[in-house]
């Protein structure tokens, strides 16, 4: 509200009540969606990780203009219409490591949305129109636009908007209930026949759910204004208390440098990015890469950047986990463990300023690697740089190596809708490759050793084309050969 970096307190003790506006049920998620939904699992991330109790709920708009529209195209009901796209917005989150908050749907809170308009037309905040819907009277709230810094001063009352979306710099009275439309879907309720606005449906369930007053809000930047704009307007006009005391708007993206859209043929779902043979934590970790408020140009250098940064981690974890390493402790090391703890957690402290966070790892793993080099870690450092790896990932949950049936699921999903001639080349040999095992791998290395000692070269080079083309990188180090998945 102030637009300044403010410290954030609680309202109650030590427990965080968030509310995050979730999606829209009308179509697979696009990565613009996912940058502000990856933004918000990393803030809650970190506000657990900080030692707070977090009560996050996120809204599933199941009910609006573009479904309602849509579910009359298809002759379906609303609930049949966005059972397929929420069911598939929740396999993507998971897919790329968003952790799922307590989920509110607009369809299951209907009378509740009514009972709030009532309350609201007693107070004169609201008034019902002749065809039986409600709007807002934004003329009876001053302080609007005080969320957007919009001077909306010389308004005029009485002039009407029952879109959902319109234009960034029109205020007017906003639909809180709609009239029922022939062939639309409605619901009768003690206000009458209808259905609710959009902007009502995100005041009614949060405030249900966590309380008239609450301690954080977020979403993307385009819901500023006008939805949480209208929706401090109808829920502190009901109160007489502030809505949300610390608002989380997450910044645009831009895909290879132009606005996305589907016009210009880069618009990608995660789905269509996967079909292209990117790894989901490649993905998170270039969603991750720039703060929230910060735009983010998402290209493909960039993720193909994002999955050799996701490997050197991985990479690095393996080393120490799998290494055999002389009694006692470096301190310099021990030191360096704790430095870049501090230095991470300051980082995401400062507003989430989750790149500082990433090269405050990254300068660790430089270090440490190069200690590993010259065989200065000793079997004490180990616990201390694991640690510091794991306190990381808590909060980017990039380690975690399970991007090979992740993305065979997407495959599995793009030949039963038709879309099998979208699977790419590199999709398949990273398929390929995830399904040799670990056990198999280590084998054929095993050979391939064997076959370079005994000086037969050619059955040496043969193993390793053979593994080159599953997909498997083969590196020789002083600690001997390493490989990972491509």
């Amino acid at each position: 509200m102030s637009s300044e970096v403010e410290e954030f307190r609680p309202l109650h003790d030590n427990e965080v009540r968030m509310y995050s506006c979730g999606p829209t049920v009308y179509d697979y998620g696009h990565i613009g969606n996912f940058r502000t939904f990856v933004a918000v699992d990393m803030l809650r991330r970190f506000l657990r990780q900080s030692g707070y109790k977090l009560r996050h709920v996120m809204n599933v708009t199941d009910l609006d203009d573009k479904i309602i529209r849509n579910a009359a195209r298809d002759k379906v009901s609303v609930q049949q219409y966005t059972a397929k796209y929420e069911k598939a917005f929740l396999e993507d989150s998971a897919m790329i490591g968003i952790e799922q908050p307590t989920l509110v749907r607009a369809t299951e809170h209907i009378p509740e949305m009514a009972d709030f308009v009532a309350k609201l037309v007693k107070q004169g905040n609201a008034y019902r129109t002749e065809d039986g819907s409600y709007y807002f009277r934004i003329a009876s709230f001053p302080r609007y636009g005080k969320l957007s810094k919009k001077d909306f001063s010389g308004m005029l009352d009485g002039a009407r908007v029952d879109v959902d979306e319109y234009d960034k710099d029109s205020a007017r009275d906003f639909a809180l209930w709609k009239a029922p439309k022939s062939g639309e879907a409605s619901w009768d309720t003690s206000i009458g026949p209808g259905r609710p606005g959009w902007h009502l449906e995100c005041s009614v369930m949060s405030m249900g759910e966590l309380g008239e007053s609450f301690d954080l809000h977020a979403g993307g930047e385009d819901l500023i204004f006008p939805h949480h704009e209208n929706e401090i307007a109808q829920s502190e006009s009901l109160t007489g208390k502030t809505f949300a005391r610390f608002w989380f708007h997450v910044r645009f993206l831009l895909v290879e440098g132009e606005k996305m859209s589907k016009s210009l043929g880069n618009f990608y779902t995660l789905r269509d990015l996967v079909l292209k043979g990117h790894k989901p934590s490649s993905i998170r970790y270039l969603l991750t890469s720039v703060p929230y408020r910060h735009q983010l140009n998402f290209t493909f250098d960039g993720l193909k950047q994002a999955a050799g940064s996701v490997e050197r981690l991985r990479s690095f974890r393996q080393r120490l986990s799998a290494g055999s390493f002389p009694e006692g402790g470096n301190p310099e090391m021990q030191a360096l463990a704790g430095e870049t703890a501090d230095r991470m957690h300051a980082a995401l402290d400062d507003d989430l300023n989750t790149a500082q966070a990433q090269a405050a790892i990254f300068e660790m793993v430089r270090k440490a690697n190069s200690a590993l080099d010259s065989s200065e870690i000793r079997e004490d450092d180990v616990g201390p740089l694991l640690g510091v790896l794991e306190e990381f990932d808590e909060i980017f949950a990039v380690l975690q190596d399970d991007d090979g049936p992740k993305m065979k699921r997407v495959a599995d999903w793009a030949a039963t809708e038709g879309r099998e001639k979208d699977i790419s080349a590199e999709l398949r040999e990273a398929l390929q490759s995830g399904q040799r095992s670990d056990t198999d791998i280590e084998k054929k290395i095993a050979e391939m050793e064997a076959a370079r000692r005994g000086r037969d070269f050619k059955a040496s080079d043969a193993l390793r084309a053979e593994l080159t083309a599953a997909g498997i990188i083969i590196e020789n180090t002083k600690d001997g050969v390493r490989w990972r998945r491509r």
